[in-house]
């Protein structure tokens, strides 16, 4: 562990009545992962932005009648210093983190597509919180993450099983005139990938197509064109979900809307760059999954969604040219 040499010291008092000023200042304090050396007296390690949030919630507590002085601190002895870092140890919330996925690992699978996706968030924000005031990470906040990323992995697989893997090599250019009044197969129970790759298909690369939904991509017929699964017709290729691929497949990347929509559906399967009308997409797609036991009913409902977004992205497109 190396040594830090420059802290911050904030001691604050508020006035005994102020007492929502206290919680609110209280739980700044938390927020920036402080550690309270006696009642008032509150450490960080020196930063820029910490220094501007502590001095934040200085002025709040002086606004509210009371005192706060920020100040530099630094230990006098090397062995202070080690000391002072042992104060800021994440090791037992770390644990804490971990039991509590673990707990809630024993009833993933009783659980629905929208429960498991609330879940999902909240244990990413309870790590991400965690991990934003570990200023001094070692092996517990390393075994954490890696605790995490076998926990999401299920969840995730409980959302999308046999999620299809990245495929190697490049996209061929297709026409679509040749897959018109196909049958169009992948795997039921649709998630985010496969119902825009759905809807995809149907409203730009074939007006006629079929969708076989299977229980296992096994059960693909011959005939069929497979799609978002290992082995399928089209499927992950490189960085791309499924839906960009399709894209770059028959040539629609110069559809700005579309390459928006793509930018959504890849966030939501895979990660990435925000776009903030995803959540909203994966709310109402997760709440449709409940209501809706037929695939097609599902692909018929979500088809409007999609042509809304699709509708919108274009219009914001327009106005960006201008």
């Amino acid at each position: 562990m190396s040594s830090v040499s420059a802290w911050l010291l904030l001691v604050v008092s508020l006035p005994a009545q102020s007492t929502t000023a206290r919680m609110r200042v209280w739980r700044g304090l938390k927020a920036l992962g402080c550690v309270a050396l006696r009642d008032g007296a509150y450490l960080l390690p020196a930063g820029e932005e910490r220094e501007q949030a502590l001095r934040g919630l200085g002025d709040e507590c002086t606004g509210e009648g009371g005192t706060a002085w920020l100040m530099a601190a630094q230990p006098i002895h090397r062995d202070e210093s080690q000391a002072w870092q042992q104060l800021f140890d994440r090791s037992e919330d770390y644990a804490e983190l971990r039991k509590s996925w673990k707990e809630a690992n024993r009833g993933l699978a009783r659980l629905s597509a929208t429960e498991l996706t609330r879940l999902q968030r909240k244990c990413l924000r309870d790590i991400e919180t965690l991990q934003a005031i570990d200023f001094f990470p070692g092996e517990s906040g390393a075994e954490a993450a890696a605790a995490w990323a076998e926990f999401n992995h299920r969840i995730e697989q409980l959302l999308s099983p046999d999620e299809p893997h990245e495929a190697k090599g490049g996209i061929e250019r297709l026409d679509a005139e040749s897959y018109r009044g196909r049958t169009w197969a992948t795997r039921r129970r649709l998630w985010v990938d496969r119902v825009a790759s759905a809807w995809l298909i149907r409203r730009f690369i074939d007006p006629d197509a079929k969708f076989k939904w299977l229980a296992a991509p096994s059960e693909c017929p011959k005939r069929a064109l497979g799609f978002d699964f290992d082995g399928a017709a089209f499927t992950h290729v490189g960085d791309r979900v499924t839906f960009e691929t399709l894209m770059a497949s028959f040539g629609l990347e110069d559809d700005p809307a579309l390459v928006r929509l793509g930018a959504m559906v890849h966030q939501l399967d895979v990660g990435g760059e925000p776009v903030p009308e995803a959540v909203g997409f994966e709310a109402v797609l997760a709440g449709a999954r409940e209501r809706l036991d037929d695939d097609d009913a599902l692909l018929a409902e979500m088809s409007t969604v999609l042509d809304s977004l699709h509708a919108h992205f274009g219009r914001q497109a327009a106005r960006n040219k201008t």
